[in-house]
């Protein structure tokens, strides 16, 4: 049933002091923790390669070792979805409303419903992390793993007992970041950047990354993991995480990936045969991952 007379009926009528129920919005959030990329395809594909390992010790007159093993490894699928909402409101609604200024029959905040969307589609990115999606495929274990498959051998980006958000947990998952391995087991040049959280924990992240001495003590230290530049661009409060427990680190390793396929884009027309003024938005676009090393993440339960 499209928005009617009924719907508004104070609105028809002279002696309102005002409407209420447009807010201002939550600011963008997903883009600090996501890289920004556009699309002209259906799928994208991200396939991980193994280059070359360690050298190998040769022997007077020996032959030299040979590591024929690179290639490909792992791909990363991402797959765009299209998002849409719409509304109908009557041609008498539209003539009868004295309030046009304040609920504008064209404008009832479809680009908010699009933004407060993408958030959530994006933060659910983390939320799901230690669900593998079968979709992505991927190396076959969630985005944060204790078992993420190399040759030989496995690496975590998730530490195997999870832990509360704490100063010797940020020290840990920064050292254990340091330790991230490539496809041939070579260590890379990974460091913690972002810290992201949910709500719940923007005052425990204040005390531990902003105090200019070391939190939560009577020692005169300084606070080592402001000072160390560890965690250089701060904490992200994400608000649509669902667990508040759970934190992440973003690291300064590309992984965490925003495609557009198709920008926000508004359309309306006057039906024919109702007159009714119908207005509607749609974009397409995905949230996806394609390299688990972007990412460390610890899901306490309380």
């Amino acid at each position: 049933m499209p928005i009617n007379l009924a719907a508004i009926k104070q609105e028809l009528f002279p002696g309102l002091r005002g409407i209420e129920g447009r807010y201002q919005q939550i600011p963008t959030q997903w883009d600090r923790v996501f890289e920004r990329g556009s699309s002209n395809m259906a799928l994208e594909r991200t396939s991980e390669m193994r280059f070359l390992g360690l050298l190998q010790g040769k022997s007077e007159g020996g032959p030299v070792t040979f590591d024929n093993a690179a290639g490909d490894r792992y791909i990363y699928n991402q797959e765009h979805l299209e998002w849409a909402l719409g509304y109908a409101i009557t041609r008498k609604a539209i003539e009868d409303n004295l309030y046009k200024d304040q609920f504008d029959p064209s404008n009832l905040g479809l680009m908010d419903s699009a933004a407060q969307t993408k958030e959530i589609v994006g933060a659910n990115i983390l939320n799901t992390a230690t669900t593998y999606d079968s979709t992505i495929v991927g190396d076959g274990v969630a985005l944060c793993s204790t078992a993420h498959p190399i040759d030989g051998t496995t690496w975590a980006n998730r530490p195997t007992v999870d832990v509360d958000l704490s100063e010797s947990a940020l020290e840990n998952a920064q050292i254990s970041i340091r330790y991230f391995p490539d496809q041939a087991g070579l260590r890379i040049m990974a460091r913690g950047r972002l810290l992201i959280i949910p709500p719940q924990l923007k005052y425990v992240a204040t005390r531990l990354l902003m105090t200019e001495l070391r939190p939560g003590t009577a020692n005169n230290d300084v606070n080592a993991l402001k000072w160390g530049n560890d965690y250089a661009e701060g904490f992200q409060v994400m608000d649509f995480l669902t667990s508040q427990f759970a934190w992440f680190v973003k690291t300064d390793k590309k992984g965490l990936l925003y495609l557009e396929r198709r920008r926000f884009d508004t359309d309306m027309q006057v039906d024919f045969t109702t007159q009714n003024l119908l207005v509607l938005c749609t974009e397409r676009y995905s949230f996806g991952y394609y390299n688990p090393r972007a990412l460390y993440g610890s899901f306490p339960s309380a």
